[in-house]
């Protein structure tokens, strides 16, 4: 495994354990208040923050499996680990949308029907759902950070999950004021809204690992300076035929380059490996290069 490869998964570790305490904390502390406050929205809100230790769990096996040396059946490495990974949080996320909006419609059906007055909710409900939005909306921020500029999916998407975590906490927070008002169905309205809001996001993730394993070009701002640190080399006269896609956190790429006809073979293959190490110093994610060298012929151009 490379330096830059040993070095990103490190900080994937780092951040993700920081998640793992943080929810820990903040669902012991939700699930508690919630019940004895009688609050739904808050208690949904902590088996969310379970979820997102289960989720915290999965990336940690996905980076470990993922950053496997290659062997002779998996000659690519196992970086599409990391996207199974990807996946995984995204159906948890799913099913805990799901449930969410399943239980809060059975419980404004029971309201409805037992016609009881809706005691309110206590100020700690409130307490404890600003607490965690600033926690998760802070985790999300750090989390999100570290998976750009690491490539990693499996990272990317448990980082939405803590954001999903923290809109979860803000409908809480409105369905406290909703009640404060008189609205006794707040704090379910505010759950179905959180189950809502966590499918969508559910919904994006699985999105770009389907595009992921379709093969899809890396994003366009990796395109570009890979452009830009061809460009630079003096001796490539043109280049074309530039193909790239994402496996995991590497990415894999070939290009055709155009090349002085006169000189010799020793020479063409240095302004290859020249080329192949601009690339690996240039770009911040681990990077597997086919340079295809041809000599720089009009019927060659393209």
């Amino acid at each position: 495994m490379s330096t830059k490869s040993n070095i990103a998964q490190r900080r994937i570790k780092d951040v993700t354990y920081v998640g793992v305490a943080t929810n820990l904390g903040l669902a012991a502390v939700k699930c508690v208040v919630g019940l004895l406050a009688g609050s739904m929205a808050l208690f949904a809100d902590g088996i969310h923050s379970i979820s997102d230790m289960a989720t915290d769990a999965v990336v940690l096996l996905g980076v470990r499996l993922g950053a496997k040396d290659p062997d002779p059946k998996h000659p690519y490495g196992h970086g599409r680990m990391e996207t199974f990974a990807a996946v995984v949080v995204a159906v948890v996320l799913l099913a805990v949308g799901a449930l969410m909006i399943q239980r809060a419609s059975a419980a404004i059906v029971r309201l409805r029907t037992t016609d009881s007055e809706f005691p309110g909710l206590p100020m700690a409900v409130l307490v404890v759902a600003l607490l965690s939005v600033f926690s998760k909306e802070a985790l999300y921020q750090v989390t999100r950070k570290i998976a750009v500029s690491t490539g990693s999916s499996a990272l990317y998407a448990n980082a939405w999950h803590h954001r999903s975590d923290a809109f979860s906490s803000i409908a809480v927070v409105i369905g406290f004021i909703a009640t404060r008002f008189g609205y006794q169905y707040g704090d379910q309205v505010a759950t179905v809204a959180v189950g809502l809001m966590i499918i969508l996001v559910a919904a994006k993730i699985i999105d770009g690992c389907l595009h992921e394993f379709a093969e899809r070009s890396v994003d366009k701002d990796t395109v570009e300076d890979i452009k830009d640190i061809i460009a630079a080399q003096d001796r490539v006269q043109q280049w074309h035929q530039l193909r790239t896609r994402s496996v995991g956190r590497e990415i894999f790429m070939d290009v055709h380059i155009l090349v002085d006809p006169q000189i010799s073979i020793t020479e063409a293959h240095e302004i290859a490996e020249s080329l192949e190490e601009a690339l690996h110093a240039g770009l911040t994610r681990p990077v597997n290069i086919m340079v295809h060298v041809e000599p720089d012929q009009p019927h060659l151009r393209k």
